[in-house]
Formats: C-alpha cells, structure tokens, sequence
C-alpha cells in the first residue's frame, strides 16, 4: 500500500510539535521512538506493548500503580502511533519486536531479564520478541491477547491484500472504522471516552491511517495459534489476564490461550472490557506485582 496522509490529519510530527510532551526520544534504526522510563531505578523493570492504536499515555494508570509498588516501567508508542515516527516501512510484528529489542538494548536495560507486558496485538509483539531473545524475558504476561479467532474470509489482512483497494478503504472509511473499533475497547463510557480523545489526537498526524491499515494488511490478527504454542514451549513464566466483557478477543478464546501458552497463572477480570490496564489497572498490577516478585525472588535479585 502507498503511503498516504489521510483527510483530517493537518499536522506533521516535528520537533516543534512534539517540544510540549512529556517522556524522551530516541533514533532507532527504523524511526524515532516516544517513550518513558520511570518509577524506582532499584525496581524489577517492567516494559509494555500495545495493541493496535494506542500512545503510550495509555498505560498510565497502570504505570502508576506499579511505581507504588516498587517497579520501574518503561512505555513507548509503537511506530505510526502515539508520537512515534510514522515509518515508511512494513508493519509487522517483526518491525515491532525490532522497536522494543532496539530500545532496551539502546538504554542499556538488556543486562538483566526483563518483564514483558503486552495486551491485544502488542501480546502477539511480545510473543515474537519473547522467540526472539528468550534469554532476555524473566517473565512474560499476556492481557486479551489478539490471534486466537479463526481465519475467516472477511479478515481485515486478506480483505486488504489488494494495496489500491486497502488505500482506497483507508482513505475514505478509515477515521470512521478507527472509531467504531475505539468505541468497542471499553465498558465505561467516560473512559471510552477519555481513550478516543487520546488516540484521534494522535491520529491528526500525517501517515496515522496509513500506519494503521498497513498493519492491518501485514500483521495477522487471527489464526496465530503456532505463535501461541512456540511461546508456551519457550518455558518463560506466563501470566494471562481477560477482562470478563472483552468483546474484541472474547473470553471464550481463553480456554485456547491457556492450552497453548501453558501460563502458570491466569485471571479473569470482573466488570473489564478489552483494555483492562486501562480500564482497571489497580487490579492488573494486583496480579502482575506477585508474579513478578515471585520470580524475581526465585533468581536471588
């Protein structure tokens, strides 16, 4: 699919535009990253990865309740989200993985296993990155994870493999189908609301459509069971959490995750819709604290 900027983005990422924000910057080999190291520098790290359009703003309940605990977080926005460089690149799940391996080694955060946190697509990242550098993952928790609903041929990525009618969608219905997927994430109307404000503001950026729809096209989102399987076999420490009203990846595929990734724990989120570290972050760090402390424990650090 060609690049685009799509009707409605009227701002370009700049340093101008990104002077007011809060958190750090970094060159990576595919794009410039936004991301935030906090909370205690003594603290287990914690690094987190989105799903499909959120900032990195969207983990800060979560952040914060980990911060009061004794852990250190670190967030970014995915390429061509948040304030992260809109690249000119394929959107995959290798592309991602790149974009966390590239960032934890730049900031000299490799030299301890670290805790991997990914919810919705970004579970299917950390999958990847967990295949990739499984000596680096002292612990792996998956939030409603996406790739466990079967193909089927309405699929955004196969109904997308032609790029001049995936352009044309994208251009035309994009903002409109973007919406309608934000107005699914969650249970509560506030936060629902809170949540489309802080993506569409991103989203005025030039190349925000195009970044999303390219991943659409490149990073399946169904039928990920191999993955599934290859992480529960990797012996990584898994936890799994879902919101009990997910209607994104429904809480009927849970039976599924847990035959696949093997977890050592899993919890069902009461009153949670899809985004539970947005919608109820006191209690996913109830259950990502003593994990994380447990292991920590059992390796003496």
């Amino acid at each position: 699919m060609k690049y685009f900027a799509a009707s409605g983005e009227d701002r370009r990422l700049t340093t101008e535009s990104r002077q007011a924000l809060r958190g750090s910057f970094i060159e990576l080999s595919d794009g410039l990253t936004h991301y935030e190291l906090k909370g205690p520098e003594d603290g287990q790290l914690v690094v987190m990865a989105g799903g499909l359009t959120i900032p990195l703003f969207y983990w800060d309940g979560l952040v914060t309740e980990l911060h009061a605990r004794g852990l250190r977080t670190l967030t970014c926005s995915a390429y061509g989200r948040g304030y992260s460089d809109r690249v000119r690149a394929r959107y995959d799940e290798t592309l991602f993985a790149r974009q966390l391996a590239e960032l934890t080694e730049r900031l000299g955060l490799t030299t301890k296993p670290l805790h991997i946190v990914g919810t919705s697509m970004g579970a299917l990242v950390t999958m990847t990155y967990a295949a990739q550098h499984p000596s680096r993952v002292s612990t792996l928790t998956i939030v409603g994870p996406a790739g466990l609903a079967k193909p089927r041929p309405t699929d955004p990525h196969r109904l997308l493999r032609n790029d001049l009618l995936a352009g044309v969608v994208a251009r035309t219905r994009g903002r409109q189908i973007l919406q309608g997927h934000l107005g699914h994430n969650v249970r509560d109307p506030e936060l629902g609301a809170k949540l489309t404000d802080m993506v569409l503001e991103a989203f005025r950026f030039e190349g925000s459509l195009y970044a999303v729809f390219d991943t659409l096209q490149h990073l399946p989102l169904s039928g990920r069971d191999d993955l599934f399987r290859q992480t529960g076999a990797l012996g990584i420490p898994t936890l799994l959490l879902w919101g009990d009203e997910d209607n994104v990846t429904p809480l009927t595929h849970l039976s599924a995750a847990r035959a696949l990734l093997r977890p050592q724990e899993h919890h069902v989120i009461p009153q949670c819709g899809h985004m539970a570290p947005f919608e109820r972050p006191r209690h996913v760090a109830d259950q990502i604290v003593p994990f994380v402390a447990a292991r920590a424990e059992r390796l003496g650090s």
